[in-house]
């Protein structure tokens, strides 16, 4: 018996990176998960056969989380295909990274709605299935840099750092319906965000984290899983794997 196993979790942004990680070890672990994606049509759909293949449940569910719409129509299906849902993790997120000089509107907008708004949208969404079962977790993906600050990403750094203080409202609001909600903020991860990042600048971000390295989506996933299965008494919390690159 795996930590998961008879739990039903939805994780969005999940055909790479930290998502992948995430569902592969639900997975693993015996949850049924719904894969969400906006982009990565192909890569979802190679995740969802790789955990099939090792007997795990999975949905298939595209949409951009930052739209209302979207998370009706991902709900509608999981209710009306598993009924339930007990585990929630918004892990989409985009980075449109520019100096405020630069920065334009639609850069702002695109990475506050992508990643804050559809945090909300998501709790909001899921809050009525989870109340019903006086059950749920809710895992929203913070970083460090909404913690910390960073040059050059005023709008990032804003997003998550309002999805810290989203969080801890929530939980308060939640916590008489036995529903958890708590944020994990990364540090510099190895993505396909952080591949993009030159060479001769990562070595200078390594240079800055205590233990030297990156982290691995793994080591991300493994905090979530954590609190999906062993925090029951942590709620409103915001829990740092980042190598000790802020303290």
């Amino acid at each position: 018996m795996g930590k998961l196993s008879g739990r039903y979790a939805l994780v969005t942004g999940a055909s790479r990176g930290i998502g992948r990680a995430i569902a592969t070890l639900f997975a693993a672990e015996g949850a049924a998960v719904a894969i969400n994606y906006r982009a990565g049509a192909d890569e979802a759909q190679a995740l969802a056969e790789e955990l099939r293949g090792h007997g795990a449940k999975t949905l298939l569910l595209p949409g951009n989380v930052g739209e209302r719409s979207a998370w009706d129509d991902m709900l509608r299906i999981i209710r009306d295909t598993w009924g339930q849902l007990d585990v929630l993790v918004n892990n989409a997120g985009i980075t449109r990274d520019k100096t405020m000089r630069k920065m334009s509107d639609a850069d702002w907008l695109e990475v506050i709605n992508t990643n804050l708004n559809a945090c909300y949208f998501g709790v909001t969404a899921v809050m009525p299935m989870m109340s019903e079962r006086n059950y749920g977790r809710i895992i929203n993906i913070s970083s460090f840099v909404g913690q910390a600050g960073n040059f050059g990403q005023a709008n990032y750094a804003a997003s998550k750092g309002g999805i810290i203080a989203f969080t801890k409202t929530a939980a308060l609001e939640l916590a008489r319906h036995q529903i958890t909600v708590n944020a994990l903020a990364p540090g510099f991860t190895l993505t396909d965000m952080l591949a993009k990042v030159p060479e001769s600048v990562q070595a200078q971000i390594r240079s800055r984290i205590p233990l030297g390295r990156f982290g691995r989506p793994e080591e991300i996933a493994k905090a979530v899983l954590f609190l999906a299965a062993d925090g029951d008494y942590i709620t409103g919390q915001q829990i740092n794997v980042n190598g000790g690159v802020y303290m």
